[in-house]
C-alpha cells in the first residue's frame, strides 16, 4: 500500500526525468507519458477501492516519526479526485497527439511533473508540503502556458504567473501565521483549531483566501478567462482538469479539518458560491468565442461545487463531490471539442465560423451536444443527477435563495450553450476549411475526436447508471463531514 501511495507522485517524476535525459523522440515521449500516466490511473483506482471500505492508507516517507516525516494519506475524497485528475491527464496526453502540442520536446515532461505535483497535493497531510506540491504544479504550468510564444499567449502567461505568485505568497504567509499561533503545520494536529481559536481562524482564513484565488472564486477569478483562453488547446484541457481542482480540493479539505465544518462561516461560503455561479454564467453569455464562453463557465461551475461546501452537510458534500467529478469530465470534453474546431478551422470565434459544422464534423457535434446537455443538467445526463442532488441538499439545509440560484443559473447556462451550438454547428454547410486549419491524418482525427466522444459517453453513462458513483461520493461526503478517521490515521492515534 505504501508503494501505491507514493507511485502517483514518483512515477511521473521518474518518467519526466527519463524523457529529459534521453535523445528527443516524440514517439518515445508518447509511450512513456501515456504508460506512466496509465499506471497512475491504475494505482488511483486500487486506492479508491481500498478507501471506499473506510480505510485511510498512510505512508510516512523515509520512515520518520509523525511530526517530522512527509506524510501522505488518502481517504475516499482524495482518492476519487486523484483518479479523476489522472484520467483527465491521460486523455489530455492522447488529445495532445491530435493537436500536435506534444511534438514540443518539453511538453510531455512538463505535463508529467505537473501531474506529480497534483498527486502530491491531493495526498499530503502537511500544510507546508501542500504549498510545495502546489508550486510543483504551477512551475511547469507557467512554461506550458507560454509555449509557442505568440504575443497574446505571452500576455496571458504574464497575468497567470503574476496572480499565482501573489496567491502563493499569501498562502505561505497564512501557513506562517498558523504555525506561529499553533506551533505546527501538520493537518492532523490542526484538526478543529480554527473553530476553537480566533487567531487560528484568522490565519486559516488567509490560507483559504489563497486557495480561493487559485480556484478562481469570484471576485478573484478574472485571471482564469484571461489566461486559459490563450493557452494551447491541450494545455487548456489539462489546466481545466487539474489546476483549479487542486485549489477546490484544498478548500474542502482545509475547511473540513481546520474549521471542523464550523457553521458560523457557512453563510460567507454560500454567498461567495452564488456570486461565483452568477458572475461566471453572465460572462459566458456575453462572450463571442468558444473558449472564452467555456472558461467563464468554469468559473460558474466552481460556484456550484462551493454550494456543497457552504452547506457542509453530508448531503451537500456528497452532492458537491458528484458534481465535481462529472463537471471535470464534461468541461474537459467541451474544451476538447472547441480545441478540435480551432485546430481544424484556424479559429474559435463564432462570427468567423458561421455555424454549419454539424454537416462536416458530425462526431464532434455529437460530443459537444452530449457534453453541453450534461453541463446544463438535462436528463438523463450526469449533470442532471448532480444538479438534482445539489438542489435537494440546498432545499433541505440551505436558504431559499441558494436553490433559486442553482435553478436560474442552469437556465442561463442553457442559453449560452445554445449560442455555441448555433454559432459552431447549426446552419447551412460551411465552405471548405481555411488554409489556417491543419490537414488531419487519420491518427490525428481519432485523437482529436475520440477523447471528447468518450467523455460525452461517460456523462451519459453516469446519468443513466449513477448508483456506483453515488455510492462512492456518499462515502467521500460522509468522511468530509466527519474527518475524524482521516485525522486519526495521519496522526497515528
Amino acid at each position: 500500500m505504501s508503494a501505491l501511495l507514493v507511485a502517483p507522485v514518483a512515477l511521473p517524476l521518474v518518467a519526466a526525468a527519463v524523457l529529459l535525459l534521453l535523445p528527443r523522440s516524440t514517439a518515445l515521449a508518447r509511450v512513456v507519458g501515456l504508460g506512466s500516466t496509465g499506471l497512475v490511473v491504475v494505482a488511483a483506482a486500487v486506492l479508491l477501492a481500498r478507501t471506499l471500505t473506510g480505510e485511510v492508507p498512510v505512508v510516512r516517507v523515509g520512515g520518520w516519526p509523525a511530526g517530522i516525516a512527509v506524510v501522505l494519506a488518502l481517504d475516499a475524497f482524495g482518492a476519487l479526485v486523484l483518479l479523476l485528475t489522472a484520467a483527465v491527464t491521460l486523455l489530455g496526453l492522447v488529445y495532445a497527439i491530435g493537436t500536435g502540442e506534444d511534438r514540443e520536446r518539453t511538453f510531455t515532461p512538463l505535463v508529467l511533473v505537473m501531474s506529480a505535483g497534483v498527486s502530491g497535493a491531493l495526498s499530503t497531510a502537511d500544510l507546508f508540503n501542500l504549498f510545495v506540491f502546489v508550486e510543483v504544479v504551477l512551475i511547469p504550468s507557467y512554461v506550458l502556458l507560454g509555449l509557442a510564444g505568440r504575443r497574446q499567449r505571452i500576455a496571458g502567461a504574464r497575468l497567470y504567473v503574476s496572480v499565482n505568485l501573489l496567491a502563493s505568497t499569501l498562502f505561505l504567509g497564512g501557513i506562517g501565521l498558523l504555525y506561529g499561533v499553533t506551533g505546527t503545520v501538520q493537518l492532523g494536529e490542526l484538526a478543529g483549531v480554527a473553530a476553537d481559536s480566533a487567531p487560528a481562524a484568522l490565519a486559516a482564513g488567509v490560507v483559504l483566501l489563497a486557495m480561493a484565488v487559485k480556484s478562481a472564486v469570484v471576485p478573484l477569478h478574472s485571471w482564469l478567462p484571461g489566461s486559459y483562453s490563450v493557452a494551447g488547446p491541450a494545455v487548456t484541457v489539462l489546466f481545466s482538469g487539474l489546476l483549479t481542482k487542486v485549489g477546490l480540493y484544498a478548500l474542502f479539505r482545509l475547511y473540513s479539518v481546520l474549521f471542523d465544518g464550523d457553521p458560523r462561516f457557512l453563510w460567507v461560503l454560500l454567498a461567495v458560491a452564488v456570486l461565483t455561479m452568477v458572475v461566471g454564467v453572465l460572462s459566458a453569455v456575453g462572450s463571442s468565442a468558444v473558449r472564452p464562453v467555456l472558461t467563464s463557465h468554469m468559473v460558474s461551475q466552481i460556484g456550484y461545487v462551493l454550494v456543497g461546501l457552504g452547506l457542509s452537510t453530508v448531503a451537500g458534500l456528497t452532492a458537491a463531490t458528484f458534481f465535481l467529478v462529472q463537471y471535470v469530465l464534461v468541461k474537459a470534453a467541451l474544451f476538447m471539442v472547441g480545441g478540435a474546431v480551432e485546430v481544424r478551422y484556424g479559429t474559435d470565434v463564432l462570427d468567423r465560423l458561421g455555424g454549419g459544422l454539424v454537416h462536416r464534423e458530425r462526431w464532434l457535434a455529437v460530443a459537444f451536444a452530449g457534453s453541453a446537455l450534461a453541463l446544463v443538467g438535462i436528463p438523463p445526463t450526469s449533470g442532471f443527477v448532480a444538479k438534482l442532488q445539489l438542489a435537494s441538499a440546498a432545499a433541505g439545509d440551505g436558504p431559499w435563495w441558494v436553490l433559486v440560484a442553482v435553478v436560474a443559473v442552469s437556465l442561463v447556462t442553457l442559453v449560452s450553450m445554445l449560442k455555441l451550438w448555433n454559432g459552431v454547428f447549426w446552419g447551412d454547410p460551411p465552405p471548405s476549411p481555411s488554409s489556417e486549419g491543419s490537414v488531419l491524418t487519420r491518427t490525428t482525427s481519432v485523437t482529436l475526436v475520440g477523447p471528447p466522444l468518450l467523455l460525452a459517453a461517460t456523462a451519459l453513462v453516469l446519468g443513466v447508471w449513477a448508483e456506483p458513483l453515488l455510492a462512492a461520493v456518499g462515502v467521500a461526503g460522509a468522511q468530509l463531514a466527519d474527518p475524524s478517521a482521516w485525522v486519526a490515521a495521519v496522526t497515528g492515534r
